[in-house]
């Protein structure tokens, strides 16, 4: 599945369009960047709630499909600057992590 049939199937706002045909190979949960450093998987989308400009170098780092910001978390300024530079694809959503993780899965990702 790419990230731009996710937005037909989940109530997702684009933040920053880095390149919405990325193709998704899994998810990734977590609000520690460590944790995530350590699990994430090229292509990954990883849901947060974490907004700094950080998670752009997580998921430039490690080829993130996506990020996903939940619980109606805004994003910082220099976060979105820096994610289209690095053309990290960042989507919110105001339902909380749990159920967007719950969403995805039931989705197969």
């Amino acid at each position: 599945m790419k990230i731009k049939d996710l937005l037909d199937l989940l109530p997702l706002k684009v933040v920053v369009n880095g390149d919405l045909e990325r193709e998704i190979t899994g998810g990734c949960v977590s609000d520690l960047l460590s944790h995530v450093m350590a699990r994430g998987k090229d292509g990954n989308v990883w849901i947060t709630i974490q907004s700094h400009q950080n998670i752009v170098a997580v998921a430039s780092l490690l080829n993130f499909s996506a990020i996903i910001v939940a619980g109606g978390v805004e994003i910082d300024d220099k976060t979105i600057e820096k994610a289209k530079k690095e053309g990290i694809n960042i989507l919110t959503i105001d339902e909380d992590i749990y159920q967007v993780a719950g969403k995805l899965y039931s989705l197969g990702i």
